[in-house]
C-alpha cells in the first residue's frame, strides 16, 4: 500500500511547478504524447530536453549522422533525464525517411523536424496533415531562427486569456443566488456585519432595486452607470467599508451583455458540430454544448462555479460558493446529459467521454478556441498578399520578414550549390549577390515585386554560414517545445507571447539581445537593432 502511494505521489512531485500551469489533464495528455524528432542536432536537442523533463509519454530519435550514432547517444542522455520516458532512436536519414517511408510518421503524434531543406519540409508537412499529426518546424541559422507550427485543426479548452471578466452572473442571477441575496439584510445596522457583505449580494440586492425603478432595465449609457453607483455609495455606512468600495469597483459586471460572445458563437455555428462516430472529444461536447444553450434556460452558457476573493464574513463567503458550485454542478450534469445523448446517436459508448473532461469543459466554456492552420504549401505557393505587405512595411515586424525571405533564400542557394552560403571565407564576396538573387526570386513569389531587402541582413546570413549557434539553438528549442506543449495539452498561452520556455541560462543571456516576432503561427527570432 504504501509503495502504491509513494508511486502516485511521485509525478505529483515532480512535475509539481508545471502541474499548476495546466492541471492534471493537461499532464496526462502531455504524458500520452508520442513525439518524432528529426536531426538531433543543438535545436532538436533543446527542444528534447525540454519535452523529456516535462514528462512526455515517448519520444522517438531519427538522425543518420556519420560516424558514432548520434541519435543512439542523444537518446542515451534523454533517458537520463526522465526514466519515466520512453525513448527510442532510429539512425537513418530524416531526408531519405520522408521520401521513402511516408507510414513511418503516422505512429506519432507530434513531429518535430530541425533543420529541415524546404522541399523535404513540404512533403513531410502534406504527410503530417494527411495522417492529422501536428508538424513543429524550427530552424536555427546564425543568430535567428524560425519556428512553424502545422496542423489542420487545434481545439483549445482553456486558453488562460489574459484578462477575462468573472463569471457571476449579476446581470442574471439564478433563482437560488435571489433567494440568498433577499435573506441577506443589507440595511443591517450592525457596523461589523454591515461592513461585511459580500458585494455580489449587495450588487444583486441593489440590481433588482434599479431594475424595479427602471422598467426592469439594467444600467446600460455610462449616466446610468455613475447614477448607478451612486445609489451603492447610498447605503455605506461608513467610509471605510471596503465591501462597498469593491461594490462600487464591480457595479459593471452587472451590466454585462446577456448571452454569448462573438467568438464563441462562431465555435457552436461551425459545421464542425455536425457529429460522427469519427469526431473529436471536443466537437462532440461543443455539439452538446450548442443542445444546452438552446433547451436550458436563458440561453447562458454553464457556469464556471467560481468567485473571486472579497471583503465578508465566512459564513456568507461559504454560502455563495457553495450556491455557485451546486449551479455549476447542475449546469454540468445538464451538458453530460446532452453529451450522452450525442454519443448514442452517432453509435459510441455513451461513457466513453470522461466526467473530468466534460467538467473542465464546463468550467471554461467562455474560453473555447479552435485554431485551423494553413499548410506549409498553401503558405509558399499562395501568400496572403495584403498580409505580407503588411508586416514588410511594419516597423515592427520588416526585419524579421526579411530574415523570413532569407531563410528560405538559403535553401535554394544551397539547392544549387550543395552548401549554405558563407561557409568558405573566401566565396562570402560570391555568396552575397547569389544570396540576394535568390531572395529576389522568393519575394516575386510573394508578390512583394519592387520591395527591397537590407544589404546589411544579406551579408549578415552569408556571415552566419549556416551555423546552428548553441544558446540560439536552445531560445529556439524552447520556443518549438512550448509549442509542442501547447498543441498536446490543448492548452494555450496569449498568442502574442513567446517566453524563453526551458531555455538553458546561457541561452537565456545571450537572446536577451534579441528579438522575437510572432506572425501568426510563425514565429521568427532576430537579433535586436543596436540602435
Amino acid at each position: 500500500m504504501a509503495a502504491a502511494a509513494a508511486a502516485f505521489a511521485e509525478p505529483k512531485t515532480k512535475y509539481d511547478r508545471q502541474l499548476r500551469i495546466w492541471g492534471d489533464q493537461g499532464q496526462a495528455a502531455l504524458e500520452k504524447a508520442d513525439i518524432c524528432l528529426l536531426t538531433c542536432g543543438p535545436t532538436g536537442t533543446e527542444a528534447m530536453k525540454n519535452l523529456v523533463l516535462g514528462g512526455v509519454g515517448s519520444v522517438t530519435i531519427v538522425d543518420g549522422c556519420l560516424g558514432q550514432s548520434r541519435a543512439k547517444s542523444v537518446c542515451s542522455f534523454l533517458q537520463e533525464l526522465n526514466d519515466a520516458v520512453n525513448a527510442k532512436f532510429v539512425e537513418e536519414s530524416p531526408l531519405a525517411l520522408i521520401d521513402t517511408n511516408p507510414p513511418f510518421f503516422s505512429q506519432f503524434t507530434v513531429v518535430i523536424a530541425t533543420q529541415l531543406p524546404e522541399r523535404s519540409l513540404l512533403k513531410l508537412d502534406s504527410i503530417c496533415r494527411e495522417a492529422n499529426i501536428v508538424l513543429v518546424a524550427a530552424r536555427s541559422y546564425g543568430l535567428t531562427g524560425l519556428v512553424r507550427i502545422s496542423v489542420k485543426e487545434h481545439t483549445v479548452i482553456e486558453s488562460k486569456p489574459d484578462h477575462f471578466l468573472d463569471d457571476l452572473r449579476l446581470h442574471n442571477p439564478w433563482t437560488e443566488l435571489k433567494q440568498f441575496a433577499k435573506s441577506t439584510d443589507i440595511s443591517d445596522k450592525d457596523p461589523v456585519v454591515h461592513k461585511h457583505i459580500p458585494y455580489i449580494i449587495i450588487l444583486v440586492r441593489l440590481a433588482e432595486k434599479w431594475a424595479d425603478a427602471h422598467d426592469g432595465h439594467l444600467p446600460s449609457t455610462r449616466q446610468e452607470k455613475k447614477e448607478f453607483k451612486d445609489l451603492i455609495r447610498e447605503h455605506m455606512l461608513n467610509l471605510d467599508e471596503e465591501n462597498y468600495k469593491e461594490a462600487v469597483e464591480s457595479s459593471y459586471k452587472v451590466s454585462v451583455t446577456p448571452g454569448i460572445s462573438d467568438d464563441i458563437r462562431q465555435i457552436i455555428d461551425d459545421s464542425s458540430t455536425e457529429v460522427s462516430s469519427s469526431s473529436s472529444d471536443f466537437w462532440v461536447l461543443v455539439a452538446a454544448l450548442k443542445e444546452f444553450i438552446a433547451n436550458e434556460v436563458n440561453g447562458e452558457l454553464p457556469l464556471e462555479g467560481t468567485i473571486p476573493d472579497m471583503t465578508s464574513l465566512t459564513e456568507y463567503y461559504v454560502s455563495l460558493q457553495k450556491i455557485y458550485q451546486a449551479k455549476a454542478e447542475s449546469d454540468c450534469l445538464a451538458l453530460e446529459h446532452h453529451v450522452k445523448k450525442i454519443l448514442k446517436r452517432i453509435d459510441r459508448d455513451p461513457d466513453s467521454i470522461s466526467r473530468a473532461y466534460i467538467k473542465a469543459f464546463c468550467k471554461n466554456a467562455r474560453k473555447l478556441r479552435v485554431c485551423r492552420y494553413r499548410s506549409i504549401e498553401e503558405e509558399f505557393g499562395s501568400p496572403l498578399l495584403s498580409e505580407v505587405q503588411k508586416y514588410f512595411t511594419d516597423e515592427d515586424y520588416c526585419f524579421a520578414m526579411n530574415f523570413y525571405v532569407l531563410l528560405r533564400a538559403v535553401d535554394r542557394l544551397a539547392a544549387n550549390y550543395n552548401r549554405f552560403p558563407g561557409i568558405f571565407d573566401s566565396e562570402i564576396d560570391e555568396d552575397v549577390p547569389r544570396l540576394k538573387t535568390a531572395a529576389v526570386s522568393v519575394m516575386s513569389e510573394m508578390g512583394l515585386n519592387g520591395a527591397s531587402l537590407s544589404e546589411d541582413l544579406i551579408t549578415e546570413m552569408c556571415r552566419f554560414g549556416g551555423a546552428e549557434i548553441h544558446p540560439v539553438a536552445a531560445f529556439i528549442g524552447g520556443v518549438a517545445s512550448q509549442e509542442v506543449i501547447k498543441e498536446s495539452t490543448s492548452f494555450s498561452w496569449d498568442k502574442t507571447s513567446v517566453t524563453m520556455y526551458g531555455a538553458s541560462e546561457q541561452g537565456k543571456s545571450q537572446m536577451a539581445s534579441s528579438h522575437a516576432v510572432r506572425m501568426r503561427n510563425v514565429c521568427i527570432i532576430r537579433p535586436k537593432s543596436r540602435d
